[in-house]
Order: C-alpha cells, then sequence, then structure tokens
C-alpha cells in the first residue's frame, strides 16, 4: 500500500510511514477496487470494517420505499466512510454506499482500531484520535446540509450551499464534486427546476458555470 499517500490523509496524520506499515498490518487492512457503479455497502448489511479512499470517490445514498434515491453525501480520495457504523456491533446500514467512478478502497477492521495493541504504541493511539476528528467534522457536513435543505426556496438552497463552497475553497471559484442529478439529490430538489433556476441565476449574472465549475459573481446594487 502506499504509505506516502496514508501519510498525508487525515487518518493517518502525524504518523511516519514507517510506523503505518506496521500499523496496516496491526489493523488487518486490505485493498479492493470497484467500478463506476459498484455497491460497496449495501443498506440493511451491518459492518465490522470501515473504508479510506485511495482513489476514485463513492457517494452516500439512501435509497426511499418508492424507489427513488437521494445523495447524502459524498466521499473523496484520501476519506473514510462507514467507520460510525463498524463501531456499533450489529449496526445495519441504512443507506448504500456507491462507486461514482472506478475506485480503489482500503478497508481496516475497526475493531483492531479501537483495541490498542500490547506494546501500547503512540501511533495507534495516534489514529483513534484522527477518527475523533473525523467524525467530528462529519458531524459539522451534516448540519451543514440541514442549513441548505432549511429554506423552502430553490434559489436560497442554492445559494447557500454555493457560498458554503466558496468560503471552503478559499475563492468565488470552485468545482463541486456532483453532476447535476446529484446535486439536486443532494440538495433534496427536482434536477429540472434547478437546471431552471442555475439559468436564471446565470442569465442575472449571479453566477457562470461550466458542467460542475462554478464562479459567483459580485452584484452591483445601484445607488
Amino acid at each position: 500500500m502506499n504509505t506516502f499517500f496514508l501519510a498525508n490523509t487525515q487518518l493517518f496524520r502525524g504518523i511516519r510511514e514507517d510506523e503505518i506499515a506496521e500499523l496496516l498490518l496491526c489493523l488487518g487492512a486490505y485493498e479492493r477496487k470497484f467500478q463506476k457503479g459498484d455497491v460497496v455497502f449495501r443498506a440493511g448489511s451491518p459492518v465490522d470494517e470501515f473504508g479510506l479512499v485511495a482513489s476514485g470517490s463513492v457517494n452516500i445514498v439512501v435509497n426511499l420505499y418508492w424507489g427513488n434515491s437521494i445523495i447524502f453525501g459524498h466521499v473523496g480520495k484520501g476519506e473514510v466512510f462507514a467507520e460510525n457504523y463498524a463501531v456499533i456491533p450489529g449496526k445495519e446500514l441504512l443507506c448504500d454506499v456507491i462507486a461514482c467512478e472506478d475506485t480503489h478502497i482500503i478497508f481496516l477492521n475497526v475493531k483492531h482500531v479501537l483495541t490498542t495493541c500490547r506494546k501500547g504504541c503512540t501511533y495507534h493511539n495516534r489514529i483513534l484520535q484522527n477518527m475523533l476528528r473525523i467524525s467530528a467534522q462529519k458531524n459539522l457536513n451534516m448540519s451543514s446540509r440541514m442549513i441548505h435543505t432549511a429554506s423552502k426556496s430553490l434559489r436560497e438552497r442554492l445559494l447557500s450551499y454555493f457560498s458554503e463552497q466558496a468560503l471552503e475553497h478559499g475563492s468565488a471559484h470552485f468545482t463541486i464534486p456532483f453532476n447535476r442529478q446529484q446535486l439536486a439529490d443532494y440538495l433534496a430538489v427536482n434536477r429540472s427546476a434547478m437546471s431552471k433556476e442555475l439559468s436564471k441565476m446565470q442569465a442575472e449574472g449571479l453566477i457562470t458555470y461550466r458542467k460542475n465549475e462554478f464562479i459567483l459573481k459580485e452584484v452591483v446594487h445601484d445607488e
């Protein structure tokens, strides 16, 4: 496994490459590759391991009773998923984890993560601290989505999401991780209505966009 890459992820932050190589053995780590559209984890199944995306990305998808689905989250390269379910024995997933492109995933046994090794190595404790930070950040991300979808106005949902993206990227010019359907699912809106609203916003000079690349424009108010 690429220990240089892993050393630059949030999960292994502060752990040296030689320590990571030893830690991977301790954590029962293994790798798998998935093609676009493959189900990594299926709703209704309990898990005792979690995944770290080595390349590609996955979507967290909630399937509704009537057949349609909602994208609840997106997990990109270097990020982890299913760790909250894995730490609760027998807890069944409420969502599917689906590869949204060709994806390479490293799986780790959560029991081995939570049980410190006999050596009491500092880097094993470090990964526990990192997992806590990751969990806290995900709770904040969930709060953000709740903020974006709180408004009944489609435009306000878009403006809320775009404002957050601009803040995160430190620029009014940014690329989002969703295509049109995925963005509509994330914001819980109709895709056709959203596309029309985006066109209106561009015509009004609020934004310019091409595919998933957006630029927010400053609005000049008449005095």
